[in-house]
């Protein structure tokens, strides 16, 4: 027993430690909604719109870094202001420089809440997941058949909040390699429609308007979105075919 008892207490402080990166993600959250709602926004952008630029003109490398690292936090701690990010990345970089610094910024911010939310909360429903019989188990497995497509069309369709396409893989314990591909391809498409209206910001700011967000629902937009869309869920529908020709 005396010899058990090291080994008890020293598993007991790595089971609540591995709590504690989401429980400070949803700390950071909550106390970024409240603070940082009225300050994340486009006004706030178009009153400080000149010192960026020329801080830009005269430190490139530095904005750049600075705007990936902000929009990092944003991503990772699901703080309010994700669009403006995401519209600033266009209006600063123009459209390749943002929509590649928009990705990559976006992507490491959804990996980091992916793998918090893993190594706590999700590690431990994953395993009850695993260990129950029924709707829940039958659930996890179809989803595992059909990772790639399911976390593709998370990321496809403009409904599905981002911080939910974020925790919800990891709660069911999908595998991270495919989750950091899907979301690197999968946020492309809407990563470039907020860069591209983030690039024409100068104008519409210079005519006292903000930015119509609204653009992404339009038919020219959401139509080829939805047709990828179309294409992610192939494979299930696929296999959803092959499934029944074989009963």
């Amino acid at each position: 027993m005396d010899q058990s008892s090291p080994e008890t207490k020293s598993t007991k402080p790595s089971s609540w430690t591995r709590h504690v990166p989401l429980a400070i993600i949803l700390i950071v959250a909550v106390v970024g909604f409240v603070t940082l709602r009225d300050y994340l926004t486009f006004d706030t952008l178009r009153d400080n719109r000149e010192a960026l630029i020329a801080y830009r003109d005269a430190n490139i490398a530095l904005m750049a870094l600075a705007f990936i690292a902000i929009y990092f936090v944003i991503v990772a701690f699901s703080l309010p202001g994700a669009a403006v990010a995401s519209v600033t990345g266009g209006f600063l970089f123009g459209l390749v420089l943002g929509t590649g610094f928009n990705v990559i910024a976006a992507s490491l911010g959804a990996c980091a809440i992916f793998l918090a939310a893993r190594a706590g909360l999700g590690k431990t429903l994953a395993a009850k997941i695993e260990t129950s019989d029924g709707t829940l188990k039958r659930l996890k497995e179809g989803l595992h058949n059909n990772e790639i497509s399911v976390l593709f069309l998370m990321r496809l369709v403009p409904a599905v909040p981002f911080f939910v396409a974020n925790l919800l893989p990891a709660l069911v314990g999908v595998k991270f390699v495919n989750f950091a591909f899907t979301t690197v391809l999968g946020i492309i498409p809407g990563a470039i429609v907020f860069t591209w209206i983030g690039v024409g910001l100068g104008e519409v700011f210079d005519r006292g308007g903000t930015p119509d967000l609204s653009l992404l629902w339009e038919p020219q937009i959401i139509g080829p979105i939805l047709g990828l869309c179309a294409l992610a869920a192939l494979p299930m529908i696929i296999k959803a075919i092959r499934g029944k020709k074989e009963l």
